[in-house]
């Protein structure tokens, strides 16, 4: 069985919105105080279990006047959370459903963070954005990032209405959001962090090394926090989590022929697979096959199975085809590779995975300061 939804807690496609409900009505879950400016600061891969687990290395988000809990969404991937956070929609609305996901309508397997320059990132999600909304009611709307995330097609996809501001580095960027929030009388900001992320996947999250980078984030949270004026909120969260997982626990799923047999395309990640079928393969056979032999490890089910559980949303009908015909979501320690395919195998060398629906993955910090805070 899938793992119940936490139909309490905020999530992330919640939180634009109520930003911007505060700003213009005053009302809605973050309506602590009154609110002219806001700041949403994604900490991309940082879990709430891993931010429990190093509290005394985060003491300004550990120790925030508010810090609960939120739910990403499914799957547990950047492209997915963030698509939902900028829109306000369930990634089966937005149609950016994985990492690596199928483009129907030419039969070939896109990387959305990387490859949406192969489709129209202004059609491919689906979605207006929180910042089109926000210019609708004169609320300056802003995106702060990486230079070379600036003119991305994946920008392009899920920023698009704001403006970007563009810094290389993370002083940088909240020197800039001080700035926006000091020239606009109502301001609506995005700020991302993917330090963190990065050092995830190439030494875990229980590493020295993301240890120091955390508490670097920490130290920018906590001055930038200081300079919050009586109508300024901001909010911290984390798109996803992340498992470390070893070698020793990776899977190589086509060494059993009947595990790949009728498999078309393979995309997701290691701890979501989304497998696509050939036309004339029975998704509930695969399932099986794939349940007797790894029904331990994953949770698995048909894109219908999944669908139905709401673990999408509301889904649209464009995007169905998007979803794998079969999703096998590790709920151990396990990531999944095919050794037939050299960019699977390349991927090996990740320590810090994320994608699947446990707790790690699925549960972010969403931390209040400011008006936000009450």
């Amino acid at each position: 069985m899938l793992p119940a939804r936490h139909s309490e807690r905020l999530r992330l496609a919640d939180l634009l919105p109520a930003c911007l409900t505060a700003i213009v009505d005053g009302t809605g879950p973050l309506a602590a105080l009154p609110v002219r400016k806001a700041v949403v600061v994604v900490i991309d891969g940082l879990g709430a279990e891993a931010l429990q687990a190093r509290a005394g290395h985060a003491r300004t988000l550990s120790r925030a006047p508010r810090l609960e809990r939120a739910e990403s969404g499914f799957p547990t991937t950047t492209a997915a959370a963030l698509a939902s956070l900028t829109t306000g929609s369930p990634a089966g609305q937005h149609g950016m459903v994985g990492y690596r996901v199928l483009d129907p309508q030419h039969d070939r397997m896109l990387n959305q963070l990387n490859d949406l320059d192969q489709v129209d990132p202004s059609t491919w999600q689906r979605r207006r954005t929180v910042f089109a909304a926000a210019s609708d009611h004169h609320v300056a709307p802003f995106a702060i990032g990486a230079r070379k995330f600036a003119s991305s097609a994946f920008t392009r996809a899920v920023l698009r209405g704001a403006q970007y501001a563009a810094s290389d580095s993370l002083r940088g960027r909240f020197d800039a959001a001080r700035e926006l929030f000091d020239r606009h009388d109502r301001a609506l900001v995005y700020l991302y962090i993917p330090e963190l992320d990065q050092l995830g996947h190439s030494s875990g999250w229980e590493s020295s090394a993301w240890l120091e980078q955390l508490e670097t984030v920490d130290a920018e949270l906590d001055g930038f926090s200081r300079l919050l004026r009586a109508d300024e909120g901001m909010l911290v969260t984390a798109d996803h989590g992340m498992i470390d997982v070893p070698a020793s626990s990776h899977v190589l799923f086509d060494a059993e022929a009947a595990l790949v047999d009728g498999v078309r395309h393979v995309g997701g990640e290691p701890r979501c697979l989304q497998l696509y079928l050939e036309p004339w393969e029975d998704a509930t056979a695969v399932a099986e096959r794939w349940r007797s032999a790894e029904g331990d490890r994953a949770w698995v089910v048909t894109r219908e199975e999944i669908v139905r559980a709401g673990w999408f949303g509301e889904t649209d009908a464009e995007v169905l085809p998007r979803i794998g015909d079969v999703l096998v979501a590790a709920r151990k320690r396990v990531a999944y590779y095919d050794s037939r395919d050299e960019r699977s195998m390349r991927g090996r060398s990740m320590i810090g995975q994320h994608g699947s629906l446990t707790k790690e993955e699925l549960e972010v910090p969403l931390a209040r300061f400011g008006a936000f805070a009450g």
